[in-house]
């Protein structure tokens, strides 16, 4: 079921300096800032040639990452994404072996136009776990 891994998500509470030292001091390419008003973040990718890198920033005051920096005002890991071939299929396997949907259990269009779930972190260790078609 599970493809590539798409992306990993850092949480961070200044986009503009994470992007800054990305790009200045890491060297590497990133996007453009993309505001996404249904998830409550804005976001900037980092290519890393076989995966991306993803910096959320908190937009607006409903945003579950401004949540996530309370407890961690450094920022950090929030979620990988991985990729699946037919995400309603995916979702409903998950849901049939036990597995939490979280939201109405819809997907969502995500920052790359394709659609995204999102898995309880409690099902999977610890770690919020987020589906995109490929």
């Amino acid at each position: 079921m599970l493809g590539r891994l798409n992306h990993v998500a850092l949480a961070v509470p200044d986009l503009a300096a994470a992007t800054a030292a990305y790009r200045d001091t890491l060297g590497a390419r990133v996007t453009a800032p993309q505001a996404l008003l249904e998830h409550g973040v804005t976001v900037v990718f980092v290519d890393v040639g076989n995966t991306k890198i993803e910096l959320l920033e908190p937009l607006g005051e409903g945003s579950p990452i401004a949540a996530f920096l309370e407890k961690n005002p450094s920022g950090g890991m929030h979620h990988v994404c991985y990729e699946v071939d037919d995400i309603l299929a995916a979702r409903d396997r998950l849901k049939a072996s036990g597995a939490r949907v979280l939201g109405d259990g819809n997907p969502k269009t995500g920052a790359h136009g394709k659609p995204v779930l999102f898995l309880h972190p409690k099902d999977f260790f610890g770690t919020l776990v987020e589906l995109e078609q490929a």
